[in-house]
């Protein structure tokens, strides 16, 4: 029985073309995410937004936020803006890989060629997770006074985090296996 993916929808070719316009995408983003991140490393966020995604109550992100001033709270708003960008394009990216991953597999490795569909699946949960943690610092950045706004931010960007690196690792494993798998005789 095949394994159903969110990118079925697609011919093998223009799964091949839509990875690569979103890898670019996604590092041309990424740079784009770290210039704004210099103004927003600060002795209270050392990890730039980083830290203002895991600050989790009100009162560690208020003193991220005035760590970084106005001129910074602008560039935390423009990277929280671009991130949403960002969150379409690496999600796509990494589902798309691991379902090129796992096609790539199928014939050598198949049980761990399993995992492809449901990482890609993943993503996309990852994606959903990350709007929800944006909607949650921009809630803040914009001077909201409850608590649950550095929370949600907060649980929502460690499950995003864990999904997104078991898809980069499944990648990884996956260059791996094809490059070093021994050839059929």
């Amino acid at each position: 029985m095949k394994n159903p993916h969110p990118f079925e929808y697609l011919s093998d070719t223009a799964q091949k073309r839509l990875f690569a316009v979103l890898l670019m995408l996604t590092l041309a983003v990424m740079g784009g995410l770290q210039v704004f991140d210099v103004p927003l490393k600060t002795e209270a966020a050392p990890r730039g937004i980083l830290s203002f995604e895991f600050a989790g109550n009100l009162t560690v992100a208020r003193q991220i936020i005035t760590s970084w001033g106005p001129k910074g709270a602008v560039y935390a708003g423009l990277s929280l803006g671009l991130d949403f960008l960002f969150l379409f394009s690496y999600a796509g990216a990494i589902g798309l890989g691991c379902v090129l991953a796992a096609r790539s597999l199928s014939q050598h490795m198949e049980p761990f060629s399993l995992l492809g569909a449901p990482l890609a699946w993943g993503q996309l949960c990852a994606a959903l997770l990350d709007a929800a943690e944006n909607v949650g610092l921009i809630q803040v950045l914009m001077g909201a006074e409850s608590e649950i706004w550095p929370q949600l931010a907060f649980w929502c960007a460690i499950p995003k985090f864990l999904i997104v690196a078991a898809g980069l690792l499944y990648l990884v494993l996956s260059v791996f296996l094809l490059v070093f798998r021994k050839p059929q005789t």
